[in-house]
């Protein structure tokens, strides 16, 4: 797509990812950063070399606008895994560390200052297959050793629905992935190593990540994009119905506190925005409407300490400008306190992923 406006009346392709519009971006003027100085950790983007989108550490800084001395506070970031630069070669296993190994290149250029004073990537999210038990310790290894310090663990997306139309994870092949036996020895190696797991799924499949939690309590679990709720496909219709499912199973989930909750990450599952149709990208006050039941929801349920703010950029980019969305953030988070505050944009994401 390169027309400013986008291809009218066309159904939305919720739940795929297509390269960001930057002419209809444009559509939207610039808007004046709100409260320039909170600090904030990015706690899940993505960077990739894809045939139809490159998205890489100069792209993500023109989003953040950090390197010119604007934009907002974000002092660091958490990279998560996304399929990006496996290994060509070498035992099917350990290609996935070729993820982590180009991560760790990307926070070693940042870390040297000439692109800005973000610490991107200072945390690490990488891939390994925890269906493989006890023998997914050598590639958690190989990892840790990659990662040269900031590795942190590993995300198993289990997310999967009946619906063609919902579009499955890209690690899921069906329903049970966390309830599988040989998925939880590999979770036990990991969490024996002092790694987390970021977890993803659908709402529907809730009780699934809520018996892992029991049934793991030694686990550091970080769950993505607000718990998974869908509003497009089958659910189109039943939006309160699948709203009224999503909060019982967040509350329940709640009341395991291993578990840490991403806020964000809902462009293109919860379908609340029409960015495929709309003839602009929304404000950050428009866009903080839209998302506020399921996000001040969250924040009820596991209080500030346990949330933390995300991008999931460049996917939710296909919605909304990076300035825009953190400005959203903060008009949903203007009546918390100071310390509320400073647990949402980062000390919640400095524990949960052991950030100095």
């Amino acid at each position: 797509m390169t027309d400013a406006k986008q291809p009218a009346r066309q159904p939305t392709p919720f739940g795929r990812i297509f390269p960001p519009n930057e002419a209809w971006l444009g559509q939207r003027p610039a808007e004046e950063i709100l409260d320039p100085d909170l600090p904030i950790i990015d706690t899940h983007h993505h960077l990739w070399d894809q045939k139809k989108h490159r998205y890489l550490l100069p792209q993500w800084l023109d989003d953040v606008g950090t390197r010119e001395g604007g934009g907002h506070n974000v002092v660091a970031t958490v990279y998560m895994e996304c399929g990006s630069m496996y290994r060509a070669r070498g035992p099917e296993e350990m290609r996935p560390v070729g993820e982590v190994e180009f991560a760790a290149g990307v926070a070693a250029m940042s870390a040297s200052g000439l692109y800005g004073p973000t610490r991107v990537a200072a945390g690490i999210v990488g891939f390994a297959d925890l269906t493989l038990g006890d023998r997914v310790e050598p590639v958690l290894e190989a990892s840790i050793r990659a990662g040269a310090g900031r590795y942190r663990g590993v995300r198993h997306a289990a997310g999967w629905d009946a619906d063609p139309v919902i579009g499955n994870g890209h690690h899921s092949e069906g329903v049970g992935l966390y309830g599988q036996a040989d998925f939880r020895a590999g979770l036990d190696r990991l969490t024996a190593l002092g790694l987390s797991l970021d977890a993803w799924l659908y709402h529907p499949q809730l009780a699934e990540l809520i018996d892992l939690a029991r049934a793991c309590p030694d686990a550091n679990i970080i769950m993505n994009h607000c718990g998974g709720l869908l509003g497009y496909g089958v659910y189109t219709d039943k939006r309160d119905e699948a709203f009224a499912q999503w909060r019982a199973g967040m509350a329940e989930l709640a009341q395991c506190p291993n578990v840490t909750m991403k806020l964000g990450g809902m462009m293109m599952r919860l379908a609340a925005f029409d960015y495929f149709n709309a003839p602009a990208p929304p404000t950050s006050m428009e866009l903080a409407e839209l998302w506020r039941p399921n996000i001040e929801t969250c924040i009820e349920l596991f209080g500030a300490e346990r949330c933390t703010f995300e991008s999931n950029f460049p996917v939710d980019k296909m919605g909304i400008g990076y300035a825009a969305l953190w400005n959203a953030f903060k008009h949903l988070t203007a009546a918390a306190s100071p310390a509320e505050r400073e647990a949402l944009f980062s000390g919640t994401a400095r524990r949960a992923y052991r950030l100095s």
